[in-house]
């Protein structure tokens, strides 16, 4: 067979070869390098069925060098998923399903979605704790229902990105052993060499991290196939299998440089190329018999989930209950019922405190929840009364310690919600954002409802100092498109934030939390907590006549404005106090309740929150005030702070002009 072995291989090859030609634009080099492992694993040991690319137990397939994405593209054609060949043709123009790298929710097959080195290294990671955990849930001494493998191709680019690091400590760690990675070892990248700066020895890292490394030459596919069979008797570590390489192999003048790595081979370059595999100089030429072998994979595949359906019917009803509710982790919770009732209370809490009293009430009745920190539990409180701690003694823990693992523990939150059985939050301290951020991008991108508790929101953190007090990351988050920002004033509101974010099921929900602590106000009707739904609200009306000045403000800095409302009342003026904890959900309301709350009439008007001040002016218009901090803070007990930066009740009313 190895005659026709090869047809196959180099099928993948050239498609990918063209799809890249085509479009004068992609990276031919790392599909041709990799095709040849890419064809064991996808015709030999990967479960899938094309015809159902949701199948709950299917071995999950993650291309981390998503510059390489026309290798998975050829691969899904090839074995009937639903891409024809036509999409490969249109490989990264307007309105395919091929763009330049894998997206999720675009193609089917694409388990996630990657670009930015690194990421799906560690989304591969989440997902292999999401699927360890269903396992741990559902399988019984006789029904080993949950089985499935999380399988990889990483580049050298990956494994030098730090959230590959931290990922790969923290899987080794966990001893993930339903975890594979071929290592896509070509020795180059845009710059020519590893050499250049990249000469560790990446195998012995590995190991070191608690992985069994195996080393092969990446164009053997019977070393391949051995690796990949020891690989699936290694179930106490993951596993990274080094592939030896040569980028854009098979090309006469690009095999081993740097030039085949993001460019396309040229047109008499892919003709020579196509000589030496064999092939017909055709574009997007495939053998029918090519074909038919790789199109097994959809009989197989519906086998395979026959097989499956079987032994879930033989799974005590208990577990078959408890396993639909997990698989449906993803979809609107409705946590409203069990929420806490806090108090009126002039000294009250902080919102973090707030936020744990709320996960002690609402987590027990969320069976797909699962916690955790970056080292933080107990600065965040994210570590709700009655958790289990998740670790490689305790497969069935809601909690997850990830250490000072910011980069990964995004990542690694989007996998777990990608898997499709949990529903993750994860927390760490505002100014700790930028370390989260291309994971948080990515589940915006890829709409994943994952919850992100960030504390220690702004200078009221105090004397930790600049270097801890975030002055621009509320204005940084609410600039991606797709996340939703909840800054709570209160307990209350804090309770009505972690609704909205578990009734999200289309993306990332960002609460913004204090340190210290914030008055309880008295409520009524009129401007009950629930009213955080529609993203501001009026909190408080003149006492008399109408509003001819509007106060907004958010989290913290709310019970300031407060004060300065009651002075102002008491003064005789007629103010208006407008509580606005997201800016998204008030952009989600229809132009009437819009204008109900800021009515544009009303042009006297100051907003308050200490922090940037970008974008606060489409609220307060051009003839508003915002108070806010365009500079860094200082290093003081945060009363002092407050005080020195002009969050005062003084500062509000000279901002209206009284």
């Amino acid at each position: 067979m190895s005659s026709f072995e090869q047809r196959c291989v180099n099928t993948i090859r050239t498609l990918s070869i063209d799809g890249v030609q085509q479009a004068n634009s992609g990276h031919p080099g790392m599909p041709m390098g990799m095709a040849d492992a890419a064809f064991v694993l996808w015709t030999e040991f990967l479960r899938h069925n094309p015809s159902n690319p949701n199948w709950i137990n299917r071995d999950r397939f993650v291309l981390s060098a998503g510059h390489g994405s026309m290798l998975l593209y050829s691969l899904l054609h090839l074995t009937g998923y639903d891409l024809p060949l036509d999409e490969l043709r249109d490989f990264r123009q307007w309105g395919s399903k091929t763009p330049g790298h894998p997206e999720f929710g675009l193609t089917p097959g694409v388990e996630t979605t990657t670009g930015p080195l690194g990421q799906g290294f560690a989304t591969a990671v989440g997902m292999a704790i999401a699927a360890t955990k269903l396992s741990g849930h559902i399988n019984t001494d006789d029904n080993k229902l949950i089985d499935h493998t999380i399988y990889g191709i990483c580049s050298d680019g990956d494994l030098m990105e730090g959230v590959s690091h931290e990922a790969a400590s923290l899987a080794g760690h966990l001893r993930l052993g339903n975890l594979v990675f071929l290592y896509d070892d070509n020795q180059i990248t845009i710059d020519g060499s590893t050499e250049l700066s990249f000469t560790e020895d990446v195998p012995a890292r590995f190991k070191a991290y608690g992985w069994h490394t195996i080393t092969v030459d990446g164009h053997n596919r019977e070393e391949i196939r051995s690796a990949l069979s020891v690989a699936h008797t290694v179930t106490d570590k993951p596993v990274l299998i080094s592939c030896k390489t040569r980028i854009g192999y098979g090309s006469p003048a690009k095999e081993g440089t740097s030039g085949v790595h993001g460019a396309p081979l040229g047109t008499d370059e892919v003709s020579r190329t196509k000589a030496v595999y064999g092939l017909p100089d055709q574009p997007f030429y495939i053998d029918e018999d090519v074909l038919a072998y790789f199109r097994k994979a959809v009989e197989a595949g519906r086998h395979l989930e026959e097989s499956w359906n079987a032994s879930l019917a033989a799974l005590p009803a208990n577990k078959k209950e408890f396993l639909s509710q997990l698989t449906n982790a993803g979809q609107t919770i409705d946590v409203t019922s069990y929420l806490p009732v806090f108090e009126p209370d002039e000294k009250g809490m902080a919102t973090r405190k707030a936020s744990r009293l709320v996960l002690d009430a609402i987590a027990p009745h969320i069976p797909g929840v699962m916690g955790g920190s970056a080292d933080l539990s107990a600065s965040n409180l994210t570590d709700f009364s009655g958790h289990e701690v998740f670790s490689a003694q305790n497969r069935t823990g809601n909690y997850l310690n990830y250490g000072i693992r910011e980069h990964a523990m995004g990542a690694l939150m989007n996998g777990m919600a990608l898997h499709g059985s949990i529903r993750p939050y994860g927390g760490t301290f505002l100014v700790f954002l930028d370390y989260c951020k291309p994971a948080l991008r990515l589940a915006a991108l890829m709409k994943q409802p994952v919850v992100y508790v960030f504390t220690h929101d702004s200078i009221g953190l105090g004397e930790d100092g600049p270097t801890h007090q975030p002055v621009e990351h509320i204005a940084s988050l609410r600039s991606i498109p797709n996340v939703l920002v909840i800054r709570p004033a209160d307990a209350s509101e804090t309770a009505a934030a972690w609704a909205e974010a578990f009734k999200r099921t289309d993306g990332p929900t960002v609460l913004v939390l204090t340190r210290q602590n914030l008055p309880e106000p008295r409520r009524n009707a009129e401007n009950k907590a629930s009213m955080l739904s529609k993203g501001a609200y009026v909190f408080a009306e003149p006492k008399q006549g109408r509003p001819e000045s509007i106060i907004i403000s958010t989290g913290s800095e709310f019970h300031i404005a407060l004060k300065a409302w009651e002075e102002l009342n008491a003064r005789g003026k007629a103010v208006r106090l407008v509580s606005m904890p997201s800016w998204e959900l008030f952009a989600m309301q229809d132009k009437a309740y819009q204008d109900s709350v800021l009515p544009p009439t009303i042009t006297k008007r100051v907003s308050v929150e200490a922090g940037s001040t970008m974008g606060w002016h489409r609220y307060t218009g051009d003839n508003g005030v915002t108070l806010g901090l365009d500079r860094f803070g200082e290093s003081a007990p945060y009363q002092r702070l407050y005080a020195e930066f002009g969050f005062t009740p003084e500062a509000i009313i000279r901002a209206l002009g009284y």
